[in-house]
Order: C-alpha cells, then structure tokens, then sequence
C-alpha cells in the first residue's frame, strides 16, 4: 500500500494489556515520586516493569497502556522504547544475551567472544533459539571497559569472558531452567 509506513512500531493488534494489581501498584507508586505533570520521569522504570510483565517486549499496544498511565503521548513512549537498547520491540528469548562490541572489548576478544556464542548456540546476531531460549545482539558499550571482554545476560554482566566461561555460563542457564523454572532476573524486582 503505497504511502504508509511499515515498521514493526506501527504494528497496533489492539488488545487489552494491563498490569497485574501488584505491578500496577509498583507503578503507581513510582509515578509518585514525581510531581503532577512530570509522570513521564517514571517511564524508563514503568517500560522496563511493562516489559516484563507482557511478554519480555514491547508492543506498540502495551507502549499505549504506558503512555496512557503516565498521561503522555504514545509517541514519547515509542522514541524512548526505540532509543535504548535494554528495550525489545519483538519477542525475545528467555535470556537475551547482550554482547558488548566497543573499542575495549572489541581489542580484548569481544569479536571471537561473539562468534564463539553464534556457533555455541547454532544462531547469528539478532536471532533466537529454536528452543526460545536464547536471544543474542549485540550492543554499544556495556560500561565495563576494565573487565573486557563483557556481555549482560537479562540484567546480570558477565566480564573477562572466555569461550570457557561462556560454556559454563550457558550450561547453567539451560540446567537452571530445567531444574527450577525460575522466573530469571525481573526489572520489577529492582523497585
């Protein structure tokens, strides 16, 4: 259709998205700390919370929701979500793995770090795999330039790696799931 935009951020499916009545008083209780008019200072902190809450992304109906509790424009949820790359706007695996890929990693091994994890998980850059579990990308510097190589696994870093290291870090992360079926690390717990 000639003349609109085809972008995964105008994908609208319109359902109802809405937070659960212990999240929903995490937020307002956020939301609190500011004084009326300036909500918007809580939406880093509410889309890490709607995230996780709704499926370990954004979409663009849960982005609303956001917008909608904080009385902003959607659009001022949509540039935030877009900028950071701790935000997802498709679905993810259960562990997104973040591999830094700035100067101090990059001369530390960051690069090998990056295809050892590729072919570990049989997956490229930006994929998932088929088991849902794990999602990788890549991201600009992680701030942890003295302990390169580094990558953050959900909200957890991991520095001076090493392809051992990162075995281990996987193997772990599988049994964990098999055994326990935890919950993994949650942005809500944080407030």
């Amino acid at each position: 259709m000639s003349g609109s935009v085809e972008h995964k951020i105008y994908v609208k499916e319109n359902k109802k998205v809405e937070f659960s009545a212990t999240t929903m008083e995490k937020v307002r209780e956020m939301i609190s700390h500011y004084p009326e008019g300036r909500q918007k200072s809580a939406l880093l902190p509410v889309l890490h919370m709607a995230q996780e809450e709704f499926g370990g992304y954004l979409s663009v109906d849960a982005m609303d929701y956001v917008a909608s509790l904080l009385k902003i424009q959607p659009v001022e949820v949509y540039e935030v979500a877009t900028f950071y790359s701790m935000f997802y706007l498709e679905p993810t695996g259960k562990y997104v793995i973040e591999v830094c890929r700035t100067g101090a990693c990059a001369i530390s091994g960051g690069e090998q770090i990056l295809d050892h994890i590729c072919k570990k998980l049989d997956i490229k850059e930006g994929e998932t795999t088929p088991d849902g579990l794990f999602s990788l990308k890549t991201v600009e510097c992680l701030g942890a330039c003295g302990n390169a190589p580094v990558m953050q696994i959900n909200t957890k870093f991991h520095e001076e790696l090493s392809p051992g290291k990162i075995d281990r870090i996987i193997e772990h992360l599988r049994e964990q799931t098999e055994n326990e079926k935890p919950e993994g690390s949650k942005w809500a717990d944080e407030f």
